[in-house]
């Protein structure tokens, strides 16, 4: 990984390019974020920089957090993730991540948790088809089917598709495209969507399929 921010969604919009085509976009406040800790393979094993993101008030940290913080001398975080970057030695604790550390036309990845949509059926969790709604189909038309287990193996496979919760859960879209960064804002548009939902913090990174 070359590069990372921690961000929150703040909505979607459109934006015209040169030629007047309309772009749909997510808007990211990204950062600023501060780098709280540096792991190295000779204390931790490998190499990572831990980054907080979202000023915490004092009275909401606990005693080990808060020790936490103090040594690396910077306010307290609400957030915080580590980055594996190739380049952990020219980092240090206290230096702060802009939404500038990304710019136009960079290919991205997005990781952010999903709207969660609670219990739900197998036709809207998995898209799986309905039964015909006339000739005594009944009220079973959009319960989950046949198991197709008989006698042999008299039970129902691991991973069958079945209702269930939906959503809630780390997705990540690949290959989003920045169109635009404000780095006086500390704002990031992204082209198309992005997980979760307004004010949901996300976690922006370099594509790892494209340059």
């Amino acid at each position: 990984m070359k590069k990372g921010i921690i961000g929150k969604k703040i909505g979607m919009t459109q934006i015209f390019d040169e030629s007047g085509k309309v772009i749909p976009v997510t808007v990211i406040e990204a950062g600023p974020c501060v780098v709280v800790q540096k792991k190295t393979v000779e204390n931790d094993g490998y190499n990572a920089v831990q980054v907080g993101f979202s000023d915490l008030k004092a009275n909401k940290v606990n005693k080990p957090q808060k020790g936490h913080f103090a040594k690396a001398d910077v306010a307290a975080k609400r957030f915080l993730k580590e980055f594996r970057l190739d380049d952990c030695e020219s980092v240090n604790v206290g230096d702060i991540i802009k939404a500038d550390t990304f710019a136009d036309g960079d290919m991205v990845d997005v990781s952010g948790t999903s709207k969660g949509k609670g219990y739900a059926g197998t036709v809207k969790r998995y898209n799986n088809a309905t039964l015909k709604a006339t000739h005594g189909t009944g009220p079973v038309g959009r319960h989950a089917g046949s198991m197709g287990a008989c006698s042999d193996p008299s039970r129902i496979y691991k991973g069958k598709k079945m209702p269930g919760h939906l959503g809630a859960e780390t997705v990540t879209v690949q290959n989003l495209q920045v169109v635009k960064v404000d780095a006086e804002n500390n704002l990031i548009a992204l082209r198309g969507a992005v997980p979760g939902p307004k004010g949901g913090v996300v976690v922006i990174s370099n594509s790892v399929k494209k340059a």
